[in-house]
């Protein structure tokens, strides 16, 4: 924050200048970037008013791990279904357990990036597995990543020779696709193995359109990350390895019920609620982060 105000600082010296107007281009620049600044302090980000897409990658834990991004996936769901948000899937990799392997979907709704953006990172879960003989505790993890829905052309330029794509048959009802073109599209940006995947469309045009924002929305985000010293923790396409160490909050069912968010301390014995898509006292406390 204070490396903002010194640099807000130094734009409104610039604006005060006698010749700052000389220059329209630069000096119509320059209110932008104070403009931008000053959301920033204030809480706000470029996107925050926009849509959102979420992508959920199971993580350590096999089977638990698959079913538990199925229960993430239901839980934003009913949080999005309480706002009148709707939710449309883009991609989904469902797995023989039932649950996903990974899938991406996207909210759109009034102000959905900015109250979900914070929801990324690694979500862990404590259980009892349904999928053990022995009834044995399980902990299991799914990485949770928010990226805008829509980002400006002008933000991400990418070379062609940067990119890579791969297309497939996207699968119907029961995993048929028989007689089906090969209009499913995954684009991988290859300096930093960031990818995106559509198979919700109708042809591969407007799949490789949507996988295409989306990538644009990742390297934003990614960026943005890299600017502020945080690239560990952002390197979302990465495969996570069982020692996360770094979830921002667990689900506890067994042998307690708790939830409880790593970053601002607030927790809830409440677990029924919070599956149910009741997390506004974490969003809530996220905005002070």
């Amino acid at each position: 924050m204070e490396e903002i105000r010194k640099k807000l600082e130094e734009l409104e010296k610039e604006m005060a200048s006698l010749n700052f107007w000389q220059d329209k281009e630069k000096a119509q620049g320059v209110i932008k970037e104070i403009s931008i600044l000053k959301d920033k302090l204030a809480g706000k980000g470029k996107y925050d008013k926009g849509g959102a897409v979420i992508t959920f990658f199971a993580g350590a834990g096999g089977d638990d791990a698959e079913d538990w991004v199925r229960i993430l996936f239901e839980m934003y769901q009913k949080f999005a279904g309480a706002r009148g948000w709707a939710v449309k899937i883009l991609h989904e990799h469902k797995a023989e357990s039932g649950g996903f392997k990974n899938i991406t979907f996207e909210i759109e709704g009034k102000g959905a990036y900015g109250t979900l953006k914070n929801e990324s990172g690694v979500h862990r879960l404590v259980r009892i597995s349904p999928f053990s003989a022995k009834k044995l505790r399980h902990t299991s993890f799914a990485l949770v990543e928010v990226v805008p829905k829509f980002v400006a052309p002008e933000e991400i330029e990418i070379p062609e020779k940067e990119l890579r794509m791969e297309y497939a048959k996207a699968s119907g009802p029961g995993g048929q696709n028989v007689n089906k073109r090969e209009t499913a599209v995954r684009i991988i940006h290859l300096p930093t193995n960031i990818s995106a995947h559509v198979d919700s469309e109708r042809s591969q045009m407007q799949n490789k359109e949507k996988a295409l924002e989306i990538l644009k929305s990742k390297l934003y985000k990614y960026q943005a990350a890299l600017r502020e010293e945080e690239r560990e923790s952002m390197r979302i396409s990465k495969i996570v390895e069982a020692e996360w160490g770094r979830q921002i909050r667990s689900y506890v069912f067994h042998p307690y019920k708790l939830v409880k968010d790593h970053r601002t301390n607030v927790e809830t014995s409440d677990v029924g609620g919070v599956l149910e898509g009741k997390i506004d006292e974490f969003i809530e406390a996220e905005k002070n982060l």
